[in-house]
């Protein structure tokens, strides 16, 4: 994986990563637009008259931020882990590997056409979802700075489990084991706040956590902690990710089998 410029090839990659999932869009787009509006339909009338999280914040309006951002994560996931496994079991990945593309080139492609790929499904959900009850915009800087900094770390995730699963039902095990349950536990449909205290300090200890609640923060202008502290966990978290995924990529782990 060596070249003259560490990026050389890397657009042309991202636009082979792009094509691929957008050919298949209403699988890898609509329906997880789908999947979000029914989850926010069943939890919003269920619970929508008994729970208040926060103050002149209904518990519709407050879902909608948790269920964007959790189709961020789960998208951004899915697009290069499945990629680099259905390359594995096609055999097509045979052609990266010759190719002059060096381990910075396949890192900005693969997660700069995930994050493509989760915020394109985000957006989605956001505009479905907003006709039910609008949100607001307290803060956008925050919406976009988390937005990013998620995708690009469940890209880079991806990464990791396309690189270490041979099939896919290693890769559906890494995302049913590990990624369901830290977005599932992250408060996408409650705050923290509501939980006994053992759950709560446990909920602290998981990046995903604070990804949604300073995402949220964008919307309401409040959270359950500081958006600085969100942002110093989700950016180490995000480099820590990005450091392993590029030190596979450049010892080609799994790849040269």
């Amino acid at each position: 994986m060596n070249a003259g410029h560490p990026l050389r090839g890397a657009r042309t990659l991202f636009y082979k990563e792009i094509l691929r999932f957008w050919k298949v869009g209403f699988q890898t787009v609509a329906a997880p637009v789908l999947t979000a509006m029914m989850y926010l339909l069943i939890f919003g009338h269920v619970l929508s008259d008994k729970v208040q999280v926060f103050d002149n914040v209904g518990y519709t309006r407050f879902l909608i931020p948790g269920l964007v951002m959790m189709s961020v994560l789960q998208n951004s996931f899915a697009n290069s882990s499945s990629s680099l496994v259905q390359s594995k079991i096609t055999g097509n990945l045979v052609f990266l590997m010759v190719s002059p593309l060096s381990h910075y080139a396949w890192f900005t492609a693969y997660v700069g056409a995930s994050m493509v790929r989760g915020l394109t499904v985000g957006t989605g959900v956001l505009l479905v979802t907003v006709w039910f009850s609008p949100p607001g915009l307290a803060q956008p800087l925050w919406i976009v700075v988390f937005a990013l900094l998620g995708a690009g770390m469940l890209g880079a995730m991806g990464l990791i489990a396309g690189l270490w699963a041979d099939k896919f039902d290693q890769m559906a095990a890494f995302q049913n084991f590990i990624i369901m349950p830290m977005t599932f536990l992250s408060g996408v449909f409650y705050s923290v706040h509501s939980l006994p205290p053992f759950w709560n300090q446990a909920s602290h200890l998981n990046p995903f956590f604070y990804m949604i609640d300073g995402f949220r923060r964008g919307f309401f202008g409040v959270s359950d902690v500081s958006p600085w502290l969100s942002l110093c966990v989700v950016g180490a978290s995000f480099v820590v990710v990005s450091v392993i995924a590029l030190q596979l990529l450049k010892s080609g782990y799994k790849l040269r089998h």
